[in-house]
């Protein structure tokens, strides 16, 4: 039970150093970022390079859809105008995981002392540097700390009994990550988790591919509880996120065994894998339906148009 507590411990530490430095990066760039978004996504190719780069930049694709969803209730943004950015979100947000790879062990201790300075300073720009330092290393610090703790939170029986299950239904392993981000609200945090149990070998490839998918459709909660009283479009834009990861994540799950046998040629190590294969299915996806972008708009428009307006 306390390496369970610990590994909640984690949890919150990555969550909280992701928040800092979404926060630090957005303080620094916030009306550079909105005027990207408001005014370089008149097409869907537009939208989704300025999605891919804002939400790169800003590590987290549910920050971008509730500035998305601001513009638009605002006024400053069609839905028509979302679906790119919609797109570009998916593919920037893996950048994320391509980082959190990496090994900077040597590193976390002075990030984070030089952030704590930076962050009691007086200047607002210092401080903001600050954020990104300390959330830099928090971050890393907890996927160590997952990756540390999966073999010992493996031997208590309600983690097995659960790895076990999804090792042996991908509808389930799509099921969990789903649920466990909306409840998280951050799929780059299950994703985390999911590399620290596949990193010690307790999750197959397969079943943590498919937790990745279930993980995309799950982050979209947060646009949705965003959209609530924010006028039809911002609603629109909200369902067309929702529906553009479900399908993905529908095209794709005939393929998943295939698709983890192709991971292994990517990278020796099996969390490394699972970063590629995430870039590779959602740039995939989002070029799939790029060509079609305004017909998905005008579809959801068809399905959601008339709705009442929650």
């Amino acid at each position: 039970m306390v390496y369970l507590l610990f590994f909640l411990l984690f949890l919150a530490v990555f969550i909280g150093g992701m928040t800092l430095l979404r926060k630090g990066l957005f303080d620094l760039s916030a009306s550079r970022m909105k005027n990207w978004l408001a005014h370089m996504t008149d097409t869907p190719l537009k939208g989704l390079i300025a999605g891919t780069i804002v939400t790169a930049l800003l590590h987290s694709s549910s920050a971008v859809m509730v500035i998305t969803i601001g513009l638009i209730s605002a006024g400053l943004l069609k839905f028509s105008n979302s679906i790119g950015i919609i797109l570009g979100s998916n593919i920037g947000t893996t950048f994320t995981l391509e980082i959190i790879t990496f090994n900077i062990d040597a590193f976390i201790v002075p990030f984070a002392v030089i952030g704590a300075i930076l962050m009691v300073m007086r200047n607002k720009t210092w401080r903001n540097i600050g954020a990104i330092s300390f959330g830099i290393a928090a971050v890393f610090a907890a996927m160590r700390g997952f990756t540390f703790l999966a073999d010992p939170v493996t031997s208590l029986p309600i983690v097995d009994h659960a790895l076990a299950n999804l090792n042996n239904s991908h509808l389930i392993s799509i099921f969990t990550g789903m649920v466990v981000t909306a409840m998280i609200q951050s799929s780059t945090a299950m994703t985390g988790i999911i590399m620290g149990f596949l990193s010690e070998g307790t999750l197959s490839m397969d079943s943590a591919v498919a937790a990745m998918l279930g993980a995309n459709i799950g982050t979209c909660i947060t646009a949705m509880l965003a959209s609530i009283g924010a006028g039809k479009e911002a609603r629109l834009t909200a369902f067309a996120h929702v529906w553009l990861n479900i399908a993905g994540a529908a095209v794709f799950y005939p393929f998943i065994d295939q698709i983890a046998s192709l991971a292994a040629l990517t990278a020796t190590r099996p969390e490394v894998q699972l970063a590629h294969v995430s870039v590779i299915y959602n740039i995939s996806a989002s070029l799939l339906v790029l060509p079609v972008a305004e017909k998905f708009g005008r579809m959801i428009e068809f399905i959601h148009g008339r709705e009442k307006l929650f």
